[in-house]
């Protein structure tokens, strides 16, 4: 009996030991590790555009070359502006919301050259680079500016004027306004021209219409009838030429006084044309508005750049305005 109790003990520390060798049991497998989902695209640079107004084909055309480089570019674009150039509050109104978006960078057509700058200094805090096209503005803060030389090409519609009325006799100029670059800029280098080269030339009266149509009517007919020895008219921009040309043509003055506009619009072209107007400066809009859309892009990288983008002009008159060089700028 005892023997047989010894026997049993043997076998259970064999049995014990052996379990106490035994090697840990694997652990279960886990689930495999769920994949992380690939990084979204980034998103396209947001960049908008803030122009003066959207009432003249001017500005369709602006907007035309924009689009075209935000999709040469990759980004993405707004453009607007304000019902009519004199809205200067609403197109602050646009600005400050183009802030609140945190942009990229933000394109901006001035229409009062100081009134914005406590927001461009907002954007310069905020590290948004502001690009002017058209119309500049009284800060260095813009990093570019995609405009006409207005002083340079005003001053070319002078000699045109003193050309075609012989250098003698009165004239007078209708501007868009006077406080954003566009309009002071156009407005001093037509009349810093007469004044300084054609001494027998005699400015007898400048309006500001707002680039209305209706209101640049009034202004000129009101100065027509007052000056009825008038020999020559300046329009300084779309609307302003056509309130001139409303007026010579409601007073039946066509052909006696020398109109000269700026910018292009059917009505205008087809008044040079039927040679109700001598000619006309034309800028370069769709190249306006590529370039500074190109300018912001730069801004955003890093890239250095000229702060004057300089997009050109030119006189076109009946003998060339259906010119390819000359087509190729206007718009209708």
């Amino acid at each position: 009996m005892k023997k047989n109790l010894l026997t049993v003990l043997a076998v259970l520390l064999v049995t014990a030991l052996l379990g106490a060798c035994a090697l840990p049991a694997a652990p279960a497998p886990s689930a495999p590790a769920a994949q992380a989902p690939a990084p979204a695209a980034a998103a396209k640079p947001y960049i908008p555009i803030i122009s003066k107004g959207f009432q003249h084909q001017f500005w369709q055309a602006v907007k035309a070359g924009s689009e075209q480089a935000a999709a040469d570019f990759n980004v993405d674009i707004t453009f607007e502006g304000p019902e009519t150039e004199a809205m200067v509050d609403k197109q602050i109104e646009m600005l400050q919301a183009a802030l609140a978006k945190n942009p990229a960078a933000i394109c901006l057509a001035a229409l009062d050259s100081r009134a914005v700058v406590p927001l461009l200094e907002e954007a310069q805090n905020k590290g948004i680079p502001i690009i002017g096209f058209d119309s500049g503005v009284d800060s260095d803060i813009p990093v570019a500016t995609a405009a006409t030389d207005n002083l340079a090409a005003a001053a070319l519609a002078a000699d045109k004027m003193a050309e075609l009325i012989g250098e003698e006799g009165k004239i007078a100029v209708l501007v868009h306004d006077q406080t954003s670059r566009t309009g002071i800029d156009r407005r001093d280098g037509f009349v810093n021209r007469i004044a300084e080269s054609y001494p027998n030339i005699e400015i007898v009266n400048i309006d500001y219409g707002a680039g209305d149509q209706l209101r640049s009517t009034d202004l000129a007919k009101a100065v027509i009838q007052a000056n009825p020895e008038i020999k020559g008219y300046f329009g300084a921009n779309e609307g302003s030429i056509i309130g001139v040309l409303n007026a010579v043509t409601e007073l039946g003055r066509e052909g006696e006084i020398v109109v000269i506009g700026y910018d292009a619009g059917k009505q205008q072209m087809d008044a040079i044309r039927a040679g109700v107007e001598a000619g006309a400066i034309t800028q370069n809009p769709v190249g306006i508005g590529y370039k500074c859309v190109e300018a912001a892009v730069k801004a955003i990288n890093g890239e250095e750049q000229d702060p004057i983008i300089d997009t050109g002009f030119f006189w076109y008159d009946a003998s060339n305005i259906d010119s390819p060089e000359i087509a190729a700028l206007l718009y209708e």
